[in-house]
């Protein structure tokens, strides 16, 4: 990136002392490609933008992330693995490659998915529930709640809330709060074969 100050320095060497383009080039470091872009815009600043990002080590190991990714996005919420045990999965095949890296790839990758999971689904049309397990610390004491997520396909806007078990009563009051949340309901629901249980079990009985 071409600062400000190394930017007024061309300028007052081309338009103020009328030096070569040489001869300025020598002395500022810089190349005549900069100088003919500096000296023909009005612009103050110049900077480099990758229009695609690189991926020299991801690259080989592109199908086998995309697998690890694809396996771990159909596990329920609650099994799902994160980004770094992903990649210590990857390191443990072989990838010898940095975290950032695949952090970047399956940001892109989620964001990619994301996308055409709702360019599939129409407004209003489904969400999706299930349960997530988390370790929080309340009152000084370590304890594990169970945190209820529904999502819209759609618009992917998420609704959570915590509870202490996972009952069926705590399953309607999620989905009670959730629609609330959302102002209406939609026309179907995705679950995974916990919940369903607990759907089933209630009809049942």
């Amino acid at each position: 990136m071409l600062v400000v100050e190394t930017i007024a320095k061309i300028r007052r060497a081309y338009f103020g002392q009328r030096k070569s383009f040489r001869s300025f080039c020598r002395d500022l470091k810089v190349s005549r490609k900069v100088v003919r872009k500096v000296t023909r815009t009005g612009a103050t600043e110049f900077q480099y933008q990758r229009t695609t990002q690189p991926l020299p080590k991801i690259g080989p190991w592109r199908a086998e992330l995309d697998e690890l990714l694809l396996s771990n996005e159909r596990k329920p919420a609650r099994d799902r693995l994160t980004l770094i045990r992903l990649f210590e999965e990857l390191r443990g095949r072989g990838y010898d490659g940095g975290y950032d890296a695949v952090r970047r790839y399956a940001r892109a990758w989620q964001a990619e998915r994301g996308a055409a999971t709702a360019e599939a689904f129409v407004p209003g049309e489904a969400y999706q529930f299930d349960w997530s397990h988390e370790v929080v610390v309340i009152g000084g004491v370590t304890t594990v709640i169970k945190v209820a997520h529904v999502r819209l396909y759609h618009s992917r806007m998420l609704f959570v809330r915590a509870y202490p078990r996972e009952t069926q009563e705590m399953v309607f009051d999620a989905h009670d709060r959730a629609f609330a949340f959302f102002k209406g309901a939609c026309t179907r629901g995705i679950y995974d074969g916990s919940v369903l249980n607990f759907v089933c079990e209630w009809h049942s009985g």
